[in-house]
């Protein structure tokens, strides 16, 4: 069972913030998938899984806030760290782009610490990152990872092809292939 984890943070406030590019990723694979993401009862995360013959993906949404993102892995059921993906923004990136890597430390992100510590230090999971640039002079990085894009476009366009990563990955691309294709300027030409 792959497991597919979108960080962000839950409520309006944070609905279409930075950090909150797992959260938008997912959502548009759900879509795509015509599967609805919901709370689980007793659990803080909403999930929504997609079956197509004999593989599974499971969507989540961590609902603990981005720096206890890791908290919900305890509740998952037959969960191989192996076949965990997460989605989280990048500062490194520009806008627009994402990146594709396995393995790896938390460069910062609270979200991938959380979870790297609630894996027992494991860290050899996938990771896509979607890019939402540095913040600008006299910024600091809290007010600019909850902040709203002012390039909607290219956000967007961040999040559509972190959406058509996952949906390559859930068709059995390879990772070679994945990198490839996304690990470059990958800013989506608009037509």
């Amino acid at each position: 069972m792959r497991v597919i984890l979108g960080l962000g943070n839950p409520g309006l406030k944070y609905s279409n913030t930075r950090h909150n590019c797992g959260f938008l990723v997912t959502e548009k694979v759900a879509a795509f998938c015509q599967v609805k993401l919901a709370k689980r009862c007793f659990h803080l995360y909403n999930q929504a899984v997609y079956k197509k013959d004999e593989d599974s993906t499971v969507l989540i949404q961590p609902l603990t806030y981005m720096n206890n993102s890791g908290e919900i892995i305890k509740d998952i059921k037959n969960f191989d760290k192996e076949q965990l993906i997460v989605i989280c923004d990048q500062m490194d990136l520009p806008v627009g782009n994402i990146r594709i890597k396995k393995g790896g430390g938390s460069a910062g992100h609270n979200g991938l610490k959380s979870i790297i510590s609630n894996l027992d230090g494991y860290k050899d999971f996938l990771r896509i990152y979607v890019g939402i640039g540095r913040p600008k002079e006299g910024e600091s990085v809290v007010d600019h990872v909850l902040g709203v894009e002012e390039d909607q476009e290219g956000f967007y366009q961040g999040i559509e092809k972190a959406k058509e990563a996952i949906i390559d990955i859930m068709n059995g691309k390879s990772l070679p292939d994945l990198m490839q294709k996304y690990n470059k300027k990958n800013k989506l030409e608009v037509t």
